[in-house]
Parts: C-alpha cells; sequence; structure tokens
C-alpha cells in the first residue's frame, strides 16, 4: 500500500512539473490550442511514467503534433523533473493521448439517442403541462 501511495505522489509532482513547463518553457508551434497533462501513470518500481496529453477544442492531428512535440522535448522534460525531484533513476516517459473527454461526449451522445431524459428535462416537460 505504500508503494501505491508513493507512485500516485509521483506521478502527481511529474505532472505538476510538466504542466509548469508547458506554461514557462516548451514554446513549440504543434502545441496549438488548450494542451493539458490529464494524468502521469508511474510503474510500481519507478522506471516508466505514463504521460496522458490532451488537446481541447481541435482535431485528432492536432494531438498527434502535440505528442510529437511532448516526444521531441523529452530530454528537456526529463532533466527537469531530476532537478525537481530527488530519484536514484528518472522514469522513461511514455507520451499518450487522453481520450476521455472523447469517451464521455460519445457515451452522452448515446444516451440522448435511447430517448432517456434528464432530470433538468424532465423538470422542463412537467412545466409546460
Amino acid at each position: 500500500m505504500r508503494k501505491e501511495y508513493r507512485q500516485g505522489r509521483l506521478g502527481e509532482e511529474i505532472r505538476r512539473i510538466i504542466s509548469g513547463l508547458l506554461l514557462r518553457e516548451i514554446k513549440d508551434p504543434r502545441l496549438s490550442g488548450i494542451v493539458s497533462i490529464s494524468a502521469v501513470d508511474v510503474t510500481s518500481d519507478g522506471s516508466h511514467a505514463t504521460v496522458y496529453v490532451s488537446v481541447l477544442g481541435t482535431e485528432g492531428t492536432d494531438i498527434e503534433n502535440a505528442l510529437k512535440a511532448f516526444r521531441s522535448a523529452k530530454g528537456l522534460i526529463k532533466r527537469e523533473i531530476g532537478q525537481q525531484i530527488k530519484l536514484k533513476h528518472i522514469p522513461e516517459l511514455l507520451f499518450k493521448a487522453d481520450n476521455s473527454m472523447e469517451y464521455g461526449r460519445r457515451i452522452t451522445e448515446i444516451i440522448d439517442n435511447l430517448g432517456i431524459k434528464h432530470d433538468d428535462e424532465e423538470g422542463k416537460s412537467d412545466e409546460g403541462k
């Protein structure tokens, strides 16, 4: 249980560092739109970290460009992690697209197509009677 807590804490620290770099240092034109780091999952041995990247309000090609930009800035990111967190080994970073927003949007669309009314819609229909 203690190791899981450390993994979560380490993941949050890495997320905070990368987010700060996005604001201050990483100025890549491929990072257009609203780019955010939604989560970082660290393996149990701390050797690898999966960084989930989301780009809001853009097309699929934009997320691929953002992932390429992060991969090219991997050295800078790892150096900054090493300076801010005292670790024996800096985890190898793997950047992946976070599709949870699109997944949630799709689930909502499916529910809407089934004809199930939401609570706020039911209140509106009762008022009209």
